[in-house]
Formats: structure tokens, sequence, C-alpha cells
């Protein structure tokens, strides 16, 4: 086959293609057509479907820390737990921390907090609401705070919980938490925790002295049976100054002790 007979069995060839998608189109009946080529009414957007579903509400909680602790001659229980109920933009959190001493005699502290959470950035959740806080002694003192502060995740993963309290009685202070995930493996994980808690007032009725009133460094290693329960071991070196020091001696606790703990962390 020479080059101008192979050039006309092309043509011909796609000619008959055309004829068969241009049968094709004239067959599709008027409705059909009509269906197709409509547009949306944008008069009636109202009734358009989400393209995202991003309003549910879900749940979290974790308890990061349910530990037993002996501090010399004093046996303790200590507890970190959190929750939360919204959506990704907006969520209402609970907190809740504390120790109990069990010997030589009862005693010890815990709070609670209830906040709304508002995002901010694609990590960090700006936080507001209140706090009660009461301590187990003599006088078995409480207090109430206003509580602003932020809780997320900066750039080097490190798990952040910065706030500013304002008690009932006007007296402000600050409170810290900061924590680092380490992989050791894909089960074992490694956990340094760092709290410190800084009063700008002096409390005397509450046994708060002006300035640092205690730091604590942890270091935790958990076994993930599963990603949602965790036992654990660890040590913790603890640091009470000055009026909260003494408090803590009048609940039965040590203000200075190294610690070593055993513990449970789950999520659900």
């Amino acid at each position: 086959m020479n080059r101008v007979a192979y050039g006309t069995a092309v043509l011909l060839g796609w000619s008959a293609l055309a004829g068969v998608a241009l049968a094709q189109q004239d067959a599709v009946s008027p409705a059909d057509t009509g269906n197709a080529l409509t547009s949306p009414d944008p008069n009636g957007r109202s009734k358009w479907a989400s393209p995202v579903s991003d309003d549910a509400s879900y749940s979290y909680i974790l308890v990061d820390l349910l530990e037993f602790q002996r501090i010399r001659n004093i046996d303790a229980v200590r507890w970190d737990a959190m929750g939360w109920f919204g959506g990704d933009n907006t969520r209402l959190w609970i907190k809740s921390e504390g120790e109990l001493y069990s010997s030589p005699r009862t005693g010890g502290q815990w709070d609670v907090q209830a906040l709304y959470g508002k995002l901010v950035s694609p990590f960090f959740d700006l936080q507001a609401g209140v706090r009660y806080e009461k301590h187990f002694e003599s006088n078995n003192p409480q207090r109430v705070f206003a509580v602003i502060g932020l809780q997320g995740l900066t750039p080097g993963r490190f798990d952040i919980e910065p706030a500013l309290f304002v008690s009932n009685k006007g007296k402000t202070s600050f409170g810290f938490t900061g924590t680092y995930e380490m992989l050791l493996t894909q089960k074992l994980v490694l956990q340094p925790r760092f709290d410190t808690e800084i009063a700008f007032q002096q409390d005397s009725e509450f046994g708060v002295s002006r300035g640092v009133n205690d730091v604590e460094f942890g270091l935790r290693v958990r076994y993930e049976i599963r990603r949602e329960l965790a036992p654990y071991i660890g040590v913790t070196f603890r640091q009470s100054f000055d009026a909260t020091a003494q408090r803590v001696s009048r609940e039965g606790g040590v203000p200075n002790a190294l610690e070593f703990v055993i513990g449970l962390r789950l999520w659900h």
C-alpha cells in the first residue's frame, strides 16, 4: 500500500468514528440532555448538600497519670485527667488533678476545671473558664479561680499547658505543664514531664508565698499494650518552697522528695 492509499484509509476510519459519535449524541432524549446541562440554582443554595461534614461532635478522655507513689513512709495516689466534648473548632474541656496521702495521716489536694476551648491555630486551643481547688488539712482551705490558658503542640511536638489563674480573692498565679513523647519502640514510650506553679501575690491564708511555689521533673516509661491502655513506671523529683512546703507538710506530704511511681495511662 502506497502512502496515498494509507492516508485515505486513516481519514475514512476517523470519519466513521465521528459519524458514530454524532449518531449517539442525536439519540439522547431531550429530557436527558436537559438534566445533563442544567446548572444548580444559586437561589436554592440552602438545599445543597454540604460538601464536607465538619460540624460533627466528638468526645475524648485521657487519664495521663493514675499512679501509686511511695514517698519515704508515705503512700500516695495521684491522678491527672482531662476530657473534652465538641467539634473541630469549639469544645467543652474538663480537667482534674490531685494527690491523696494515706499514711501516716490522710491528706492531700485536688482541683477540677471547666473550660471553653476555641481553636486559634491548627495545633492550639485557647481556653477560658473556672477552676475549683481544695486542700485537706486542719481548716480544709478551698478557692475558686477564673482561668485563661492555652493547650496544644509546639513545632517540636512538645505538649504544653500554660494557664493564668485569678482567685476569688484577687490573687494571681501561673501554672505550666509540659510533656514530650519519645518513641523508644513502637510500644515503648518515654515521657519526660515538667510542672511548676508561680504566685504573683502572697496568700498566707491559703499557704502560698510570692514566687515559685513548686517545681517537678519526671520521667515515665510506658508499655502500650494497646494505644489506649499502657502501664508505666517512672521516677519524679518534686521541690516545694516556703509557705507551700509548710502546707504540703501539714497535708501529710513531703515537700522535697525523689519518688518512684507505678501507674496506668489510658484514653478513650
